[in-house]
C-alpha cells in the first residue's frame, strides 16, 4: 500500500513535470515572433525603472507615471528621427554611390606601391577590392530598401515594444516578486542572486550600451563638426563599434582622420585628432570603466564573444541579449561552485515534522 502511494505521488509529478514542460514549450512558440520585441520593452522597463520610482513618488499613481514616461520616450525618440531620417536617406545614396565610383585602387597603390609591384597580383588586388567595395555598397543598399519594405512590421513591433515597456514600469515589482517566489533558494541567497542579476544587467546596458551610444554619438558631433560628409552614417558606425568592447569608435575617426590629412585638410585632421584623443576617448577610459567597476567586473574578452554570437543570433538587440545571457549562466555556474560555502545559495529546505 506504501509502494502504491509513492508510486501514485511519482506518477502525479512527472505528468506535472510534463504538463509544465509542454505548456512552457507551446508559450515559447506562440511569443517566438514577438519574443525580441518583448525582451526590448523589458530592459526599457529596467534602464528607465528608477525615473519612474521617483516620479510616481511624487504622483502617487502607477498608471499615470509610466504613461508620462512612455510619452516621454516616444517624444526623445521620434523628434531627431523626424529630422535624422531624410538625411540619413541622402546620406544613404550619397554613400552608395561613392563607393561604386571610387577608385578605391589608386588610394591602394599609393598607399602599399610594394604590393602592386607584380602584375599578376595587380589584378587579383584590383578584382578583390571591387567584389569587396560592390559587395559592401550592396548589402548597405538591400539593408536599407528591407527596412522600407518591412516598415508596417516594424511599427507594429515598436507598438507592442511601447506595450511592454508601459506594463514593465507599472508592473515590474510585482514580477519580480513573482520570480522571488517561484525561485527555490534561500532569502538570503535570493537577494545576493537578484543583486548580482541587477549589478550585471546594470553592467552590460549602461557600460557597454548607454556608454557606447554616448560615445558613438559624441564622435558623430566630432565628424560634423569638422565638415566631414556623410557624418551621419559614420556616427552610426562608429555607436555600432563603441559598444563592441575592446574596438570603439577609433575604428570611424582614425581613418577619417586620415583622409582628411590626404585630402589636404590639415586644420580639420588637427582637430579631430585632438578632439579624438581628448574628448572621445576619454569616455571610454574614464566614465566606462567607472561604471563597469563601480557594479561589476565582466571580463572583456566573455563580453565580445557573446555580442559577437548574439548579433549572429539575435540580430541588433543579440548585442545586449548575448552578454546578459552568457554573464547570467556564468553567474549561476558559479554559485553552482560554491554552493557549499555558508550563507552563499543555500537551497530552501522543507521542514521535517515528527
Amino acid at each position: 500500500m506504501v509502494s502504491l502511494v509513492i508510486d501514485e505521488k511519482l506518477f502525479k509529478q512527472i505528468a506535472t513535470i510534463i504538463i509544465v514542460s509542454v505548456l512552457v514549450i507551446l508559450t515559447f512558440f506562440i511569443l517566438k515572433p514577438i519574443l525580441i520585441s518583448t525582451v526590448f520593452g523589458l530592459i526599457l522597463a529596467f534602464i528607465f525603472y528608477p525615473i519612474y520610482k521617483r516620479l510616481n513618488s511624487k504622483i502617487k499613481n502607477s498608471n499615470l507615471s509610466a504613461l508620462i514616461i512612455c510619452i516621454a520616450l516616444i517624444t526623445i525618440i521620434l523628434l531627431p528621427l523626424f529630422f535624422l531620417i531624410p538625411i540619413f536617406v541622402k546620406q544613404t545614396f550619397e554613400a552608395y554611390n561613392i563607393i561604386r565610383q571610387t577608385d578605391f585602387l589608386s588610394s591602394f597603390r599609393t598607399i602599399f606601391s610594394t604590393l602592386f609591384s607584380s602584375q599578376e597580383i595587380s589584378n587579383d588586388m584590383i578584382v578583390s577590392i571591387n567584389a569587396f567595395a560592390s559587395n559592401i555598397a550592396s548589402s548597405f543598399f538591400n539593408s536599407f530598401t528591407d527596412v522600407l519594405l518591412n516598415s508596417p512590421t516594424i511599427i507594429l513591433n515598436i507598438a507592442l515594444i511601447i506595450f511592454i515597456f508601459f506594463f514593465g514600469l507599472r508592473d515590474g515589482e510585482k514580477f519580480v516578486s513573482y520570480l522571488q517566489d517561484l525561485s527555490p533558494l534561500s532569502k538570503e541567497s535570493e537577494k545576493k542572486v537578484l543583486q548580482q542579476f541587477k549589478d550585471i544587467t546594470y553592467a552590460v546596458i549602461f557600460g557597454q550600451i548607454i556608454i557606447g551610444l554616448a560615445q558613438g554619438i559624441v564622435t558623430g558631433i566630432g565628424l560634423f563638426i569638422f565638415g566631414v560628409p556623410n557624418a551621419l552614417i559614420l556616427a552610426l558606425l562608429a555607436i555600432f563599434f563603441s559598444i563592441l568592447p575592446m574596438i570603439g569608435p577609433w575604428l570611424v575617426w582614425v581613418p577619417v582622420d586620415i583622409y582628411l590629412f590626404l585630402e589636404g585638410k590639415t586644420g580639420a585632421a588637427l582637430g579631430l585628432l585632438i578632439y579624438g584623443l581628448l574628448v572621445i576617448s576619454w569616455i571610454d577610459n574614464l566614465i566606462r570603466m567607472y561604471i563597469v567597476s563601480k557594479r561589476t567586473k565582466i571580463n572583456s574578452a566573455v563580453i565580445l564573444v557573446s555580442m559577437v554570437g548574439g548579433l549572429l543570433m539575435f540580430g541588433v538587440l543579440g548585442l545586449i541579449l548575448g552578454p546578459l545571457i552568457v554573464s547570467y549562466l556564468l553567474l549561476f555556474l558559479e554559485f553552482y561552485r560554491n554552493k557549499k560555502s555558508p550563507g552563499l545559495i543555500e537551497i530552501s529546505k522543507p521542514i521535517e515534522t515528527k
